[in-house]
């Protein structure tokens, strides 16, 4: 078997293994079992949401099943065909055999972050939140590169940005920003980015032309399904009015549209600004704050809480996730995973699918990786 051949083969493998191990396979049977047993049951019609949330749990776990199943299947197969060929010596065969692994292995990866993405808010809309460090200009000029990578991603997905909240930086770059991305699977994909960043490269704002370090914080969190209720007390909220800075026409800068409401309780703060009228302003802030504390529940039920730790943690070093290096080399580097790029220019414009990809299923298997950070 070629090398190549061999290296297709263990990445499909490592893809089936961990989709068993995350579907818990043999618990995964006995449940599809289950609910199709339910949904062979006519009363279970009798209440529409319960028996939509059956069928989509069953939908899930078939789908999930069937592509792992098949996947095996195909790999088999073609191992066998291959072998074979190399028997009779039929060169062409192999080649085909090849090319098949190839796709295969592209498959299988399709697969494993397809099922991955089954939390119980992966499917939902998701706010991103970008802050910048400190460090001025330059750290607030790289919280508006970041601005861009994510809204880049999202649009080479189909997914539609809104823009919530903006505050700009003094010369350049932003304070900080709030977008929401429309989509499915939104949140699933993007709630592995949560965390410190950080940029080095030659400031375009240094007359010296000197290497500077910025960092700037990402924050990720689900909008709320409207089936969903969370119980805020009016009582545990300040909500404080303030003009909005941002464009938006004579009316939006001389009157108290934003609005900013803080959490008491747990101190976490919202604010939007992107509507005319302060009580929309006021309701889009009450869904961010209903969506913040859904994420907590959500991060409280997860065994692994590391990303949402280093998430809330100061905006400096020794907490960064990721390092994006421009000068005096090309490198982006992903300090949980390993992941990396020499070709910050294509991460910055969006490609972050390997990065996100490599975080899933890291919250999966558990294992960490010991990564040493870039100069």
């Amino acid at each position: 078997m070629r090398a190549e051949a061999q290296a297709h083969i263990d990445q499909i493998n490592a893809a089936t293994q961990l989709l068993r191990r995350f579907l818990d396979w043999d618990r995964a049977l006995k449940r599809l079992g289950e609910l199709n047993e339910q949904v062979e049951d006519s009363a279970l019609w009798d209440d529409p949401k319960a028996a939509q949330d059956v069928m989509r749990e069953r939908r899930r776990l078939e789908e999930a099943i069937e592509a792992t199943r098949k996947i095996e299947t195909e790999l088999k197969d073609t191992v066998e065909l291959i072998e074979m060929a190399e028997v009779e010596g039929d060169q062409g065969l192999i080649d085909d055999g090849g090319r098949v692994l190839a796709e295969l292995a592209e498959k299988a990866e399709r697969d494993k972050v397809a099922a991955l993405l089954a939390g119980e808010a992966d499917a939902n809309n998701s706010y991103i939140e970008v802050n910048a460090g400190a460090g001025g200009t330059e750290s607030q000029d790289w919280a508006g590169m970041l601005h861009r990578m994510y809204s880049r991603w999202a649009e080479r997905h189909g997914m539609k940005v809104e823009l919530i909240d903006h505050h700009s930086g003094e010369q350049a770059g932003i304070k900080s920003v709030t977008m929401l991305i429309k989509g499915e699977n939104a949140y699933g994909y993007a709630k592995t980015e949560s965390g410190v960043h950080r940029l080095v490269r030659i400031s375009p704002y240094d007359s010296a032309a000197r290497r500077h370090t910025s960092f700037a914080s990402v924050w990720v969190y689900p909008e709320v399904d409207e089936n969903i209720d969370i119980d805020i007390s009016e009582s545990e909220l300040r909500i404080d009015t303030y003009r909005a800075s941002g464009a938006g026409g004579q009316h939006v800068n001389t009157t108290d549209s934003a609005v900013r409401i803080t959490h008491i309780p747990t101190n976490i703060v919202v604010q939007c600004q992107n509507q005319r009228s302060q009580h929309k302003n006021r309701a889009e802030a009450m869904k961010q704050l209903k969506a913040r504390l859904y994420e907590a529940e959500l991060q409280k039920r997860e065994a692994e809480a590391s990303a949402s730790a280093a998430s809330k943690t100061d905006i400096g070093w020794g907490h960064q996730i990721r390092s994006y290096v421009l000068q005096p080399y090309q490198l982006v580097k992903d300090l949980r995973t390993g992941v990396t790029s020499t070709a910050p220019g294509d991460v910055l414009d969006g490609d972050l699918d390997r990065f996100m990809a490599a975080a899933l299923s890291q919250r999966v298997t558990g294992e960490k990786v010991d990564v040493e950070d870039v100069d």
